[in-house]
């Protein structure tokens, strides 16, 4: 148990030593070696990365030299990355045998590794962070820690201003001043819709009752997405603090984190977290020597998309199955076990205690007029920088693409982008140079979501496309209203019949009015948007829906029935060589004959294509 006074000595010798993080400037003998451990980097062997710096420092008994974990630095492309500070060095695609040079090379001759310098896009290799174009454009609030604090120390978070906003809270603010702070910010929900976070605050507080909750929707099912998780990992207490700042000012003491189970690295981490400030006193009774109790629990979620749906996530925390409430009334009046009940997602917390520390006018010059601040995408597809990103409201989907994401590899033309995953739609070319903010996309048929950002090159089929997400879809829905769990269905089954070959204008005016009807009579928010990547591929791509009913063409070739595999008798040599590795012995002939595919058998898997050493097969 820690008072305020024993926070502060923390918070001021910690900072001290941690100065190194941030100041590249700082002429210092110590070095610290931060190791990228979020989920992708973990995947690609991040801890044995970890672990062999820690074994080698040991070894050979080198003083000065910190190995730290940290959660995400963004770019996952470049993954497992490692960072020297302060002369903020950045390796690229590192290996556990990796570290055997850097520690030779860098640590103890003071040179860098140059095989390991990130190259960027145009093949310079680049010695900082802040070099690379990939970080040029983003403004990093929600993940201002992410890459810089061990997510397990909370001596780190509290070193970078940690709990100094509930601090603040408690001995300057009363409930009235805190919601009024963060309306006065404009913050919008991050979880998809964007309502105002101040307002959903303040219709809470105003139902008064003898118990009332805090929940963090941690359930981020989009394909591609994976914007809170990575918060979760890199910094879980901004979200602690965050939902106890919001427990203050509605008038609760208990508060929920709903994390789906797939997620065990970010769960591992929040409960470390809790326990951490458990141990200090930074949660349970007088928290901090103040009149004011708080508690926080997790609970994991089975991987259900539509308990991302806030009433749908509440009949899951009080242990059923995850369906829909009729709304109203809504959470802020009757929530969880029928309690007022205040519900956002982890990016929204993220960025409170920032606006509590900064102010709202701060917040409030970030971003456009109706869209405040910034907005974290997970940029996945077909784009040479995959990774996690944040940039201002209002952004260009132009400058995410080329300047942040450094284009399309193999310098294919970028066909579209889906953002809001299944319930978003698809932004065409034309519509490059459209803002990323709550407004634009709407007026355009999309949709922010979470966040997910899927870049779609020119080999995309858009028709395939809206079979998938509607593939997603039905097997998400609850079930629980026939226009969702019907009405999903039947444009899939439209869907397949059009890329089998089968379909006619009439399916598509059908799909069209299905899709319609679907969006307008759902009872959640899973199914009024499941039919967004249809309308949306309807209205901007219609044309590859007519070649695929009236000419039976897929000109992106990935529906494989609307497609034929033939090899070329004038430039095939008879090597057999897509005879031997034709998995269903599709491929006739003998000898140094010219092969040919029979089509019966074909199941258009393309091995022959990426065999043939001669270019025969078409």
């Amino acid at each position: 148990m820690k008072n305020l006074q024993e926070i502060h000595k923390i918070r001021e010798e910690k900072r001290k030593e941690l100065d190194i993080r941030v100041n590249t400037d700082l002429k210092t003998r110590e070095k610290h070696i931060l190791v990228c451990h979020g989920t992708g980097c973990t995947s690609s062997k991040s801890i044995e990365i970890l672990e062999n710096f820690k074994k080698i420092i040991k070894e050979k008994q080198i003083e000065n030299v910190r190995v730290i974990k940290t959660g995400c630095f963004g770019l996952c492309a470049k993954g497992p990355i490692v960072i020297v500070r302060p002369e903020d060095t950045f390796y690229a695609n590192c290996t556990p045998e990796d570290c055997e040079e850097i520690i030779q090379t860098h640590i103890i001759e003071g040179k860098e590794v140059q095989r390991l310098l990130c190259k960027d896009i145009d093949g310079t290799k680049v010695k900082s962070l802040d070099e690379l174009n990939f970080y040029k454009k983003q403004e990093r609030i929600a993940l201002k820690n992410c890459g810089v604090i061990n997510p397990e120390d909370i001596d780190e978070y509290i070193a970078f201003d940690g709990y100094l906003a509930l601090e603040k809270v408690l001995k300057e603010m009363n409930q009235e001043q805190v919601i009024e702070t963060i309306k006065k910010s404009g913050l919008r929900g991050r979880g998809g819709a964007g309502f105002l976070t101040g307002l959903k605050w303040e219709l809470t507080k105003n139902v008064e009752v003898d118990q009332k909750y805090v929940v963090c929707n941690a359930d981020e099912g989009d394909p591609g997405a994976f914007m809170d998780r990575s918060i979760l990992e890199g910094d879980p207490h901004c979200v602690i603090e965050a939902m106890m700042i919001a427990g203050y000012s509605i008038g609760a003491n208990k508060g929920y984190i709903y994390v789906r189970a797939e997620y065990p690295i970010a769960v591992k981490r929040f409960q470390i977290a809790i326990n951490q400030a458990k141990e200090y006193g930074l949660l349970g009774k007088n928290i901090l020597g103040f009149d004011f109790d708080f508690d926080i629990e997790i609970r994991l979620g089975a991987g259900a998309f539509v308990c991302g749906e806030e009433t749908a996530l509440l009949e899951s925390i009080e242990g059923r199955r995850g369906h829909p409430r009729v709304k109203p009334p809504f959470p802020a009046q009757s929530g969880l076990w029928g309690k007022p009940t205040l519900i956002n997602n982890v990016e929204t917390y993220a960025n409170i205690t920032k606006i509590i520390l900064n102010g709202a006018e701060w917040f409030n010059q970030i971003g456009t007029e109706k869209s405040k601040g910034t907005k974290v995408f997970a940029l996945g597809g077909n784009v040479n920088n995959t990774g996690l990103v944040e940039v201002p409201m209002g952004t260009t989907l132009r400058e995410i693409v080329y300047d942040i994401g450094g284009g399309i590899p193999n310098n294919r033309e970028f066909k579209a982008a889906q953002t809001g995953g299944p319930s978003g739609g698809c932004i065409p070319k034309e519509h490059l140079d459209t803002p990323i903010d709550y407004e634009s996309l709407k007026e355009i048929g999309s949709m922010m979501g979470s966040g997910g950002l899927i870049v779609m090159d020119d080999t995309k089929c858009m028709v395939s496309l809206a079979k998938f997400y509607l593939d997603f879809t039905v097997s998400e829905s609850c079930g629980k209203c026939t226009p969702c769990r019907i009405g999903t269905k039947r444009m899939h089954e439209i869907l397949t019949k059009i890329c089998e070959g089968n379909g006619t204008d009439k399916d598509i005016n059908l799909l069209e009015k299905l899709a319609l009807n679907v969006q307008k009579s759902s009872v959640c928010g899973l199914g009024q948007s499941a039919p967004n990547p249809v309308l949306s591929t309807l209205k901007y791509f219609k044309d590859e829906y007519k070649e695929h009913v009236s000419y039976k063409k897929c000109r992106a070739k990935e529906c494989k029935d609307l497609t034929q595999i033939e090899i070329d008798v004038n430039l095939c040599k008879g090597c057999s060589l897509c005879q031997k590795n034709c998995p269903v012995n599709a491929i006739e002939g003998e000898g140094r004959d010219v092969r040919v595919i029979n089509q019966e058998k074909c199941i258009k898997c393309g091995t022959c294509l990426t065999k043939c050493p001669f270019k025969a097969i078409k």
